[in-house]
């Protein structure tokens, strides 16, 4: 990431490998010493918690403008959901038969890539969380379609990295959950959620939240398998016992593949109306 503007300032990075250099005395060794902006120690402090979070949010925001990023289409999805060829390794019988929407996944960013292609790569830009299952099947079809994708991982305590498909010059990390979910609905035209666990959950209701409560611009909200969802959540209860709104069901749509998905998005009316929307 080059910045290309003039200053009459000197360069803070010169100043960083000079102060690398300095005569080693008992001052320069000391901590007070070193340049505040690359002192890990200081800036790992508590009271500089703001700080970090505001890096976090500009870090990503600096290079996806400066790839011409303008719209994603995010997909969240379970890191445990298998691809068809390695159900048979699965945990579960029930993930082993969700292996389906691996391809799904990987079929419907294949058909987003092409779609931002069509834009130069700016529009419909594929974002997943930069990780395996779901994740790594979204940025292996933008790959599958001779595009770019984005990934945003996030620090866990097991070891993990990100999966081989994700474009490196726009992979990720992240300390902050909230700040990698901001980057996830900054630049959303839409959302698509494959079945998961709970950090699919949480991302799927935030960003319900957002919509429902007008902090967020209405986009086409998906969630791949019905059947799945249906079983987990009593959505209909929800709205029969008053805590939403029976509308705010047709905040969302299921769909069962990705050529449905896609048609949703291709025909989505941005201003349209909440109520009679198919597919609930």
């Amino acid at each position: 990431m080059t910045d290309h503007r003039r200053s009459p300032f000197r360069d803070a990075r010169l100043d960083r490998v000079a102060a690398g250099h300095v005569p080693d005395t008992p001052q320069t060794q000391a901590p007070t010493y070193r340049l505040a902006f690359a002192d890990e120690d200081f800036l790992g402090h508590e009271a500089l918690r703001p700080v970090r979070l505001q890096l976090e949010l500009m870090k990503p925001e600096l290079a996806l403008d400066a790839h011409g990023i303008e719209s994603t289409v995010v997909m969240f999805g379970g890191a445990r959901i298998p691809a068809p060829e390695d159900k048979a390794s699965a945990r579960t019988q029930t993930l082993a038969d969700l292996s389906r929407f691996y391809d799904e996944a990987r079929l419907f960013a294949q058909q987003m890539t092409r779609k931002s292609q069509e834009t130069g790569g700016h529009e419909f830009v594929i974002v997943t969380g930069g990780g395996p299952g779901v994740m790594e099947a979204g940025n292996r079809g933008a790959v599958d379609a001779g595009g770019v994708s984005i990934g945003l991982n996030i620090v866990l305590p097991h070891e993990q990295a990100p999966n081989a498909y994700v474009t490196p010059d726009l992979c990720f990390n992240f300390h902050y959950f909230a700040i990698r979910k901001m980057h996830f609905l900054m630049r959303a035209r839409a959302i698509c959620v494959f079945p998961g666990g709970f950090g699919t959950l949480d991302e799927m209701f935030e960003a319900l939240t957002l919509i429902q409560t007008g902090r967020m611009k209405r986009v086409p909200f998906l969630l791949f398998g019905r059947d799945f969802w249906e079983k987990i959540i009593n959505w209909d209860a929800l709205a029969d016992a008053g805590t939403i709104s029976a509308e705010d069901l047709d905040l969302f749509r299921f769909v069962e593949t990705a050529a449905e998905a896609g048609a949703i998005i291709e025909n989505w009316e941005p201003e349209g109306r909440r109520e009679g929307l198919p597919g609930r």
